[in-house]
């Protein structure tokens, strides 16, 4: 059997090296292996290794652009030669698809990507332009070169070994190349009103971020499985349908310019299947990442970020294993789906060791994760808005308390140290960019008594404690959100008043209709805001709504916010 000209590829960290003279001859090779088999196909050099004496991975890039019918033949043919599919955690979708090979010349070998770019498509139709005109604005730019060359070495000198890892590497660039593409009057188009943005999921952060895209001037259509969902009030349309329904979410799709999710309960697969056909934001990848919490963990050990001390749990042997490796107590964590506290266990003595045993799937469901319950001084969160041309913002920390896993109030500022304060931002930026994330990301963060800091988890979307922002910002974390992923300017993030405060509004008693009592008493306390989510149903501990406060100090705020919480009730 001939052995195709494309060998394997190697995926490595990202190192910035030279600019090597002889990628202009494989390139030239792999177009003429290419051209043998499909002759009018125009296959252009991009990326670093096309501007002479640009330093960068090595990577040889190149990129064909043709029409969206023949993506799959070009693709095929490139596996008849050898190339491999991408790999790694984020790759290209199958309609814009990366092929990724290697060619031995001159003694040594060279690693390719090849783009396959569908012409006029709805969501990748304009990259191909892009990628040209920027490479050809770098090689009759010198200066451009330098100043590229710089962030680039700036990039990969922030790790310890003067490596990062690739997706790092490519998303730290975001801002830079998106600040040239403006320069040169070829920014990416904004989604304007009255575009319609979909959005993945009803529930209260789905009904307040349509309200806010509504002021904008938006038009709404959600996904849900309820048709009469917290945010249907809102929506022009409600697709009713489950988090697993492609068919419905392609619907919703094509109703959409642009969508967004508000909550990690989203099959993959279906975000997967919408993104060919539409932008979401923040993209399939942090869904993956933050969905799961044993991907999640990865993620963060992968980027040297402290979190609990962890192990996998598959099998009943495996909480007896992590109970004896990481000591007493721990937390029992369905890897997939658990939230507010659900599908969890406190595992605190050996008799509880043999108990979550043997309820582990009754009660956690499978793949579960087992860390160590830390003793911490104080739980915080951290909400960044990194936009579509890469910058970021953060709103100041936010100080949290949590009851049984549900939170019932934050307060901001935190009162934590500057120092604390600015590394809490620092690390949600970084991890904001690791992600490509366009909209919003949420970090909640373990203080613990040495004055370092822990991860807990990560939410790519509005949060519940973020709710202070509503009338505690100079821009809600909701129209922020809008804001980035229709790829606006982003808002200020400066707090309104020296204090703010948020009390959760949670259900009590058994499943009935909900009809709210005491809203004028609550009404009557100065200085607090009401929020109610139309939830036909009260639950036990199930959120209902929520007050915030401003004051001169998180006391006050916190006082006037629980005096109107304390007068809610449900008949």
């Amino acid at each position: 059997m001939t052995r195709p000209p494309i060998g394997r590829y190697e995926r490595l960290a990202a190192e910035v090296h030279e600019w090597d003279p002889r990628v202009i001859d494989v390139a030239s090779r792999v177009a003429a292996i290419v051209n043998e088999r499909r002759p009018r196909l125009d296959v252009q050099h991009i990326g670093s290794t096309a501007v002479p004496g640009l330093p960068g991975k090595g990577i040889v890039d190149l990129a064909a652009q043709v029409e969206p019918v023949d993506v799959p033949a070009v693709t095929e043919l490139l596996l008849g030669l050898g190339f491999q599919r991408q790999p790694g955690p984020d790759p290209w979708p199958a309609s814009r698809p990366m092929l990724v090979g290697a060619l031995e010349h001159d003694g040594e070998s060279f690693r390719i990507h090849f783009h396959v770019e569908p012409r006029g498509h709805r969501v990748f139709g304009g990259g191909y332009q892009r990628e040209i005109r920027f490479r050809d604005a770098l090689r009759a730019d010198p200066g451009l070169v330098r100043e590229y060359a710089e962030m680039k070495r700036a990039i990969v000198s922030d790790s310890p070994d003067g490596r990062a890892e690739a997706l790092a590497y490519t998303h730290a660039k975001t801002a830079w190349i998106r600040d040239v593409y403006r320069r040169m009057g070829m920014g990416l188009d904004a989604v304007l009103p009255p575009a319609t943005i979909g959005i993945l999921g009803g529930g209260q952060l789905g009904r307040m971020l349509g309200l806010a895209a509504r002021e904008l001037g938006y038009r709404i259509a959600v996904l849900d499985p309820d048709p009469h969902c917290p945010a249907a009030a809102v929506a022009e349309h409600v697709e009713v349908g489950g988090y697993d329904d492609v068919a419905a979410a392609g619907r919703l799709g094509e109703r959409s310019d642009v969508v967004t999710y508000e909550l990690e309960h989203v099959s993959a697969a279906l975000v997967d299947a919408l993104e060919e056909q539409v932008p979401v934001r923040p993209g399939g990848y942090p869904l993956r990442v933050t969905q799961d919490r044993l991907a999640e963990r990865r993620f963060l050990a992968r980027y040297a970020i402290p979190s609990a001390p962890w192990r996998e749990v598959v099998e009943p042997i495996d909480v007896r294993a992590a109970a004896e490796e990481l000591g007493l107590p721990l937390r029992l964590k369905a890897a997939v789906g658990g939230y507010d506290g659900r599908r969890q266990l406190r595992i605190a003595t050996g008799a509880d060791v043999a108990r979550a045993s043997e309820r582990l799937r009754a009660d956690v469901g499978g793949a579960a994760i087992a860390e160590r319950d830390l003793d911490f001084e104080t739980e915080l969160s951290v909400i960044v808005a990194r936009g579509l041309d890469g910058s970021t913002r953060a709103y100041p920390v936010a100080r949290n308390r949590h009851d049984g896993g549900i939170l019932v109030e934050t307060v901001v500022p935190a009162p934590v140290l500057d120092v604390v304060a600015a590394a809490a931002v620092e690390l949600a930026e970084r991890m904001a960019t690791y992600l490509g994330l366009v909209g919003l990301l949420t970090v909640e963060l373990f203080l613990m008594p040495d004055g370092s800091l822990v991860v807990n988890e990560l939410a790519p979307r509005v949060h519940n404690s973020g709710h202070w922002t509503i009338e505690g910002a100079a821009t809600s974390q909701f129209e922020q959100h809008v804001r980035a992923i229709c790829g606006l300017p982003l808002g200020g993030t400066e707090p309104l008043a020296p204090a703010a405060a948020m009390v959760n509004l949670l259900g009590v008693g058994a499943e009935r209709e909900a009809r709210p009592t005491g809203v004028d008493a609550a009404l009557e306390t100065e200085g607090a805001h009401l929020h109610l989510y139309d939830k036909r149903l009260v639950r036990e501990r199930r959120k209902m709504g929520h007050v915030t406060a401003l004051g001169r100090s998180v006391d006050e705020a916190l006082a006037t916010a629980r005096a109107a919480a304390a007068r809610l009730g449900w008949a």
